[in-house]
Order: structure tokens, then sequence, then C-alpha cells
């Protein structure tokens, strides 16, 4: 057994972890988020109530592992968004780049 974790530790080290895709984050938002908040800075129409992506992106308080797990549990006012855990990362991902 000994043998077998000395054999196996040094690949599960090096295996990497998920890295967000801030693009596909772009277009995750364009098709769940767009319909509400200001996705893009070429769009031109949302949701009053709800904030620009790139006002949430450049809030005092932004933090894109806090915003992705927000978007797993959403408030009240957004609707359920069938999300994988990767899919949020990449949306908050994408979100960051418009600080």
């Amino acid at each position: 057994m000994l043998v077998l974790l000395t054999t196996l530790g040094p690949v599960i080290a090096v295996m990497p972890a998920h890295a967000a895709d801030p693009k596909h984050g772009l277009d995750l938002a364009n098709r769940w988020c767009a319909a509400c908040h200001v996705v893009t800075l070429e769009q031109r129409s949302a949701n009053a109530d709800a904030p620009p992506f790139s006002t949430i992106a450049r809030s005092p308080t932004f933090d894109k592992r806090q915003l992705a797990y927000f978007l797993l549990d959403p408030h009240p006012k957004m609707p359920e968004l069938p999300l994988s855990r990767a899919a949020a990362d990449d949306i908050a991902a994408y979100i960051a780049t418009l600080r």
C-alpha cells in the first residue's frame, strides 16, 4: 500500500485543477444572464433592477470565488440557473475581465 501511495502521490499532485474560462463564461452569460443584466459593453438594454456586469466587476468587494458561490445559490430575485460549479467559475472569470 505504501508503494502505491508513493507512486501515485506525484501524479496526483501535478494533475491540473479546473481553470476558469472567461470566454466560455461570456457565452454562458449571453445565454443565461443577458435578459436581465448588461453582460457586455455593447449591450444596450436590460432590466433596470439588475446591475450591469461591469458594475459588479468594479465593486470594491468583488471576489470571483464569492460570486461563483452566489451564482450557485442565487438570491430570490434571480431565477434558479442550472449551472455547474465550473460554469459559475467561468461566468465569474468573465465578469472579472470587466474590471
